[in-house]
């Protein structure tokens, strides 16, 4: 007889917080191992375009290695030499720092 009260109320839509709680514990979760960090990377790496200066070395998103020659201020570029000689621009937003895309394993 007491297990179909249990039933009947259970039925009814009865509120369980327990819901509400793993939620919240899952969301806390996403965010302080995946959100968080990546804001600060991504912090890190602006903060690095701002305070690049020439001769730095860095890395551009394709995977090509080399030194800035020129910063081109005004401009969305910037100069790098790749090779004794051989200089490219790139676009500010593809380049990283060499030191730290090795931390990284990229």
């Amino acid at each position: 007889m007491f297990n179909l009260i249990e039933a009947a109320n259970a039925a009814k839509g009865g509120f369980d917080w327990s819901m509400i709680i793993m939620l919240v514990a899952m969301f806390a979760i996403v965010y302080f191992f995946m959100i968080r960090p990546q804001k600060k990377r991504q912090k890190e790496i602006e903060n690095f375009r701002k305070n690049l200066t020439i001769g730095s070395k860095v890395i551009t998103a394709s995977g090509v290695y080399g030194t800035v020659k020129s910063l081109n201020e005004g401009e969305p570029y910037l100069t790098i030499e790749i090779s004794k000689g051989v200089t490219i621009q790139i676009d500010r937003n593809y380049v990283y720092a060499e030191g730290n895309m090795q931390q990284q394993g990229q």
